[in-house]
């Protein structure tokens, strides 16, 4: 457990300034990423299911999920944050015990339960995060909780102002113990500023690796305050476009 609470502590750290987690979705991705020179990663629910032939959104059950999680945090030697949408279903204390045995020390935990189809009342989704940070601090390891809302993404599912909803949800889920805060696809630059005036830790947007942010560049997301970048399955899909430019001499 003392390496996973020094992996911990290093990733935590890294968001006192601006910290860029490449989202990866098994070893060689992972392994390319590190080679790269990155420091950290994060693990996208998304591209790892499109990995392995199946769907986002909970498709995948908790086991699978964790199974590619611990493939690629043995695959490398950096702490590695882990993406497990809503938790599966799991009781808090289950989901961290979990996630530190496939070798991960950051969660991104959503308020979408997908297979409900609904989204956890902001109280709720704090209740949740609360309960994760209090397993995490008996296990010793002081695991990045990353707190998603997809208040700006469903704003159906809870039907009032997405603004005033994500501002809400980031707040609670700060004060219920979360390291960084994650409100999804932000409609402009200035909802993102908005919940930085509101907040103190650190908020993570996605990125594309060439668009960049909403904020735009490297240098604009940074001067915008945003302290984590994640890149969803953005990386995995600019990948896919890639490949599509190299084979196509040979059809």
């Amino acid at each position: 457990m003392s390496d996973l609470a020094r992996k911990a502590s290093m990733l935590l750290s890294m968001h006192d300034e601006l910290v860029v987690l490449p989202t990866v979705w098994d070893a060689w991705s992972a392994r390319a990423v590190v080679d790269a020179g990155f420091a950290a990663l994060s693990i996208g629910s998304h591209p790892v299911a499109e990995s392995r032939g199946q769907a986002d959104g909970e498709g995948m059950s908790l086991a699978e999920a964790l199974e590619s999680v611990a493939r690629i945090a043995a695959a490398v030697d950096v702490p590695v944050s882990a993406d497990l949408e809503s938790g599966y279903g799991a009781p808090p204390a289950e989901l961290i015990d979990r996630l530190l045995e496939a070798g991960a020390v950051g969660l991104n935990v959503e308020d979408t339960v997908h297979g409900e189809d609904r989204m956890r009342e902001p109280q709720e989704h704090a209740d949740y995060v609360a309960g994760l940070r209090a397993a995490a601090d008996a296990a010793g390891v002081d695991v990045v909780i990353n707190a998603r809302t997809d208040a700006f993404a469903r704003p159906e599912l809870h039907g009032a102002d997405p603004l005033e909803q994500a501002i809400e949800r980031c707040l609670l889920a700060e004060q219920a113990g979360a390291r960084s805060l994650y409100p999804v696809k932000p409609p402009s630059p200035e909802a993102v500023t908005s919940i930085l005036e509101c907040v103190t830790l650190p908020v993570n947007v996605t990125a594309h690796p060439v668009d960049g942010s909403v904020f735009g560049d490297l240098a604009s997301t940074r001067a915008a305050g945003v302290r984590r970048v994640t890149f969803g399955p953005r990386l995995q899909a600019a990948l896919t476009d890639e490949i599509g430019s190299l084979l196509h001499r040979w059809r």
